[in-house]
């Protein structure tokens, strides 16, 4: 078994975001790991129909605001995690998640799951269920929504090196 040196943290930059960064950073504090937080900026299919122009400008927006936001994130990253850094990726969300795992020296993928059910589920998927079954990495899946939040993350000192 190997250490635990990179932290890839996919973010969606929607409600739970903070709380997800939270707890990968203090995993990755106990661990000594660097940490990566990286949103995924979905594809957009662009069909001949449409205005080129008028879709490079709704492209540009997403990006633009996928960039400002991320920006916030990483502002909120405390000053203790110095290696705390943030990356834009584009294409469909859990390919590039595991590309960027795999390329990257990922030793462990932290991401959470929005809990969808039923017919949500089918038809969207689950693109934490896709990253899970695909990582080389272990993935520890964190759900914002179930049980207590105040999760404390501490290393048994028996156990330490």
């Amino acid at each position: 078994m190997h250490d635990v040196r990179h932290i890839l943290v996919p973010v969606d930059l929607q409600q739970h975001t903070e709380r997800l960064v939270e707890f990968a950073l203090r995993i990755a504090d106990k661990l000594g790991a660097q940490v990566t937080i990286a949103h995924v900026v979905e594809e957009v299919e662009y069909r001949s129909d449409y205005d080129s122009a008028s879709f490079e400008e709704f492209e540009a927006r997403i990006r633009a605001e996928a960039e400002r936001k991320m920006a916030a994130v990483l502002k909120q990253c405390p000053r203790s995690s110095p290696q705390c850094t943030g990356t834009l990726l584009f294409g469909r969300a859990a390919d590039c998640i595991v590309a960027f795992a795999r390329d990257n020296a990922v030793d462990m993928i932290i991401m959470a799951t929005h809990g969808a059910k039923g017919i949500e589920k089918i038809l969207l998927g689950s693109v934490a269920d896709r990253v899970l079954k695909r990582a080389h990495c272990p993935t520890l899946v964190f759900n914002p929504y179930r049980g207590e939040q105040g999760y404390q993350v501490t290393l048994n000192p028996e156990n330490s090196r």
